[in-house]
């Protein structure tokens, strides 16, 4: 039986998820949160094979949680799901240890089809993803300018995306203002942007963030 919790700060998407994964005699959901708070606390849970986590968890952005969940259970296999295509923003969320990523459109055998990948160890890759890893491989697609950020880089660009400010962030992150400040002007620099405002717009352009 595969032990399953589901993160999302959407009842209805929630209810939604559990019902269709009630049809898999080997799928059991056991835990559930509704913000990324409870979700980071899922780590605690050494029953849980799977976590289905939003990846924009109201509270904490999922990048965020991710980490934290990769952190505390290295061993935990965490699917992330959004509204973007996969092609999007998939290939970064697996550098910085996702197990697999959906978009929402996806069809209720896909998802069952990826949780059993995960619990089996094994990294979850779409059709569509497959195809984009072996064009950048190739050098038919260049990468976009966010695949050379580091994942505390990218941790900080997605938090400043979302409006938070570098006080907060550091206070979030548990680092000082001048760090956080550091990583900023790099983010900026490798990206080639020069206001919060056009991180977000970058970001939301990009499909890593909704």
């Amino acid at each position: 039986m595969i032990q399953i919790a589901l993160a999302d700060d959407h009842a209805i998407v929630r209810a939604g998820l559990r019902h269709l994964l009630s049809k898999e005699v080997d799928f059991r959901v056991i835990a559930e949160a509704e913000n990324g708070r409870e979700a980071q606390m899922l780590a605690g849970r050494e029953d849980i094979d799977v976590v289905v986590l939003d990846l924009s968890i109201e509270d904490y952005c999922g990048v965020d949680v991710l980490r934290a969940l990769r952190l505390r259970r290295p061993d935990l296999s965490v699917l992330m799901v959004g509204q973007t295509p996969e092609t999007h923003c998939a290939i970064t969320l697996l550098r910085l240890g996702a197990s697999g990523y959906l978009g929402r459109g996806c069809e209720a055998p896909e998802i069952a089809r990826a949780i059993r990948t995960v619990h089996r160890g094994r990294r979850y890759v779409t059709p569509a993803l497959a195809e984009l890893l072996a064009s950048r491989a190739g050098g038919e697609t260049p990468c976009p300018p966010h695949d050379q950020l580091s994942d505390r880089e990218f941790q900080v660009f997605l938090q400043l995306a979302r409006g938070k400010t570098i006080g907060r962030l550091a206070d979030h992150l548990a680092l000082s203002v001048k760090t956080v400040s550091t990583y900023r002007s790099r983010v900026m620099d490798k990206l080639g942007l020069s206001s919060n405002s056009e991180l977000t717009y970058y970001a939301l352009k990009n499909g890593l963030m909704q």
